[in-house]
């Protein structure tokens, strides 16, 4: 299979390889199943686990979090927005001092905003900077315990993008609080309701709390996004429809009871928002165990047919070679036959002539061959017990190795030279006798 352009050819193992990790992550471009093996280095179950982590909202390992915060639905008509309004004042003498002070509270909030307008073009605005986001969450903490005791929600120490991740993940409520520092409702929101043991209580055991001050770069960046209208804000975020949205804004100063009220109703209207996605992960995640199992019994499988090919070949290859070494054995016995062969005959061509029995030297010898054959000839006293040697293993009838033994008495015929006896002995010599029988013995199996 050849890479589109200019890329080079892949071997039949990554091939193999992508053609897995594409049916384990469903994704239909070949070209991003392929990028995504190579910044794995090939290895396919690190790429399968990163791209599931990408599924669940962890950010890749080769993908790390921008400075933006992860992308939170907020647009949705069906949000739950509830607002509390700072009490109006009552009688002759609140009016009188809500008129009078109405002027400089006027004039002192527009200055304000024009010098921070002014001040942007001079120097920008430093919380548009985010260095350390879990650095301004700690320090939001710090400060919250300082300023308020450690009784309190537990919050989450993490950057907003992190709670996100782990509100999907675990598929979670997520309650995002950001605090304004200089509004004058949030110091008594703080003390009185964000401290108190029923709101305490019914964070811990129901959602995930984060917090941080819009002073910081990190609160800042999360403002921005949501787009608060007043403080104390509270905004409640869950995985709705795959994405996660804001399902619940609260605005202003709230009492405890109502506080667990809005929040318990926002819950409530959004259940089953929440179970149909634990059914759909459920789902999911049972798909992607039973493919996993198909997967393994594939390659249970696969690995068993190779197991059985490679010992068919083995097999065919012992085959093979036992047949190779009985064909090399049956060759080398030709040829040694016919070595042999043509040993038996020159041996035959130099035997001298067989004397007449009148001859006054000749002796008359008669062999008994093992297969019970008897073969008679004459030789002459003078010749060696070599040439009776030259002359039995001429013969066909001769086993390839033997001695020749006499009796009366028994005795072996030294009929071949050896280092202390050089020259044979001849007939006479030997103690042989006009007519004798000589017994041929096999040591062919010695």
């Amino acid at each position: 299979m050849a890479a589109p352009g200019n890329e080079e050819e892949l071997t039949q193992d990554q091939t193999e390889k992508l053609l897995q990790f594409q049916d384990l992550t469903g994704i239909d471009s070949m070209d991003q199943c392929r990028r995504t093996l190579e910044q794995h280095h090939w290895n396919i179950e690190a790429a399968v686990q990163d791209r599931l982590n990408e599924q669940e909202g962890v950010p890749s390992v080769f993908n790390p979090p921008s400075s933006r915060p992860l992308q939170v639905h907020t647009a949705d008509h069906r949000v739950y927005s509830y607002v509390v309004s700072r009490p109006q004042p009552r009688g002759l003498l609140g009016w009188s001092y809500y008129l009078i002070m109405l002027p400089f509270r006027f004039t002192y909030y527009t200055l304000l905003d024009i010098f921070r307008f002014a001040i942007r073009f001079i120097r920008p605005d430093p919380r548009s900077r985010v260095t350390d986001p879990v650095g301004d969450v700690v320090a939001f903490v710090r400060n919250f315990e300082e300023q308020y005791g450690r009784i309190h929600p537990v919050f989450y120490q993490g950057t907003y993008s992190q709670a996100l991740n782990d509100a999907k993940r675990e598929l979670r409520y997520l309650l995002v609080y950001l605090h304004g520092d200089d509004h004058q409702d949030t110091d008594e929101f703080c003390r009185n309701t964000m401290c108190s043991p029923e709101v305490v209580n019914f964070i811990n055991t129901r959602m995930l709390f984060w917090a941080c001050s819009t002073s910081k770069p990190e609160g800042f960046r999360v403002s921005q996004a949501l787009r608060e209208n007043t403080y104390p804000f509270l905004a409640m975020i869950m995985l709705k429809e795959q994405r996660m949205t804001v399902v619940g804004r609260l605005e202003g100063l709230l009492q405890p009871e109502d506080f667990v009220n809005q929040l318990t109703f926002i819950m409530d209207a959004n259940a089953t928002y929440l179970v149909s996605e634990r059914l759909d992960r459920e789902e999911r995640n049972q798909t992607q165990v039973l493919r996993q199992q198909q997967d393994e019994a594939y390659l249970a499988s696969l690995r068993a047919d190779q197991e059985k090919e490679r010992k068919r070949k083995e097999e065919l290859e012992k085959r093979r070679k036992a047949e190779e070494d009985i064909r090399h054995q049956i060759l080398a016995e030709e040829r040694r036959q016919r070595s042999l062969q043509e040993e038996k005959e020159r041996k035959s061509e130099c035997l001298p002539p067989e004397p007449f029995s009148e001859h006054p030297d000749s002796v008359k010898i008669v062999f008994k061959l093992p297969n019970d054959t008897r073969v008679e000839r004459r030789f002459l006293f003078t010749e060696s017990l070599t040439v009776i040697y030259d002359f039995l293993f001429s013969l066909k009838e001769t086993p390839e190795k033997f001695q020749i033994v006499a009796n009366f008495p028994r005795r072996v015929l030294p009929c071949l030279p050896t280092e202390k006896e050089p020259n044979p002995p001849t007939l006479q010599q030997a103690g042989l006798s006009r007519c004798e029988v000589l017994f041929v013995q096999d040591l062919t199996d010695d």
